[in-house]
């Protein structure tokens, strides 16, 4: 059995650590052994559409710990250009990789339709009126049946040129492409505010999708005035 070795990156819910040759990610709560074969069965899924993911070799238990075993993602990060590089380019880098995923069919991924579904009527600070509202709106809104990564970030996001290896595919689902890049706009927005409301002009534009379109993806309390550029929260 291969030592695991240096911590590579850490998250919320999972920490990845060199594991000879490839990468472990170890998942942190009571509920890692679920998330372990689900991220597993996702990326076995995304594995033949030839999408830029890093390919499972096993899940089990290391040392108390459910991970998977993969193929260890290029050191260097798109988020070190984005953030430091001001102007277009990058956006539209980022919203031709989203692209590409969106590309794909999402046969066999949870559908995301359901999992919003299951998180409005999960959600406990939510009176009854206003998670009625949500489910309404959420059902008025077009389905898909692409493949969403769920949690599309610079962070997310490894490698250069052709050299792109996409991970943390936990949250992939199928669904609409335009519900998927509002998510990005909601995490770009609480890191990086400045940049979230280009990213989703920049991948309208590569893509001929309407702004608009996008954001109805937010909830009715949480949309822009005028300029589209003050909701926090999703």
């Amino acid at each position: 059995m291969t030592e695991t070795g240096r911590l590579l990156g850490s998250g919320k819910e999972a920490e990845v650590f060199e594991y000879g040759a490839l990468a472990l990610k170890l998942y942190r709560s009571a509920a890692s052994k679920a998330s372990s074969f689900r991220e597993a069965a996702n990326l076995s899924i995304l594995e033949r559409l030839a999408l830029p993911t890093p390919k499972v070799h096993a899940v089990g238990e290391f040392d108390g710990r459910w991970g998977v075993l993969m193929d260890r993602a290029p050191s260097s990060c798109f988020a070190d250009p984005f953030v430091s590089t001001a102007g277009r380019a990058s956006l539209e880098d980022m919203a031709q990789l989203h692209r590409s995923i969106h590309e794909k069919p999402g046969d066999g991924l949870p559908s995301l339709m359901a999992r919003l579904s299951a998180r409005i009527r999960r959600a406990e600070h939510l009176d009854s009126s206003p998670r009625n509202r949500l489910l309404a709106q959420l059902e008025s809104l077009p389905d898909g049946d692409r493949v969403c990564h769920g949690d599309f970030h610079p962070w997310n996001i490894h490698g250069s040129g052709q050299g792109f290896m996409i991970v943390d595919w936990l949250d992939a689902c199928c669904g609409n492409p335009l519900a998927d890049v509002c998510r990005t706009y909601v995490l770009l927005h609480h890191a990086m505010p400045e940049r979230a409301m280009g990213y989703v002009e920049a991948y309208a534009s590569v893509t001929g999708s309407e702004v608009s379109g996008i954001l109805a993806w937010l909830p009715p309390d949480c949309r822009r005035p005028a300029d589209g550029r003050r909701c926090k929260r999703k």
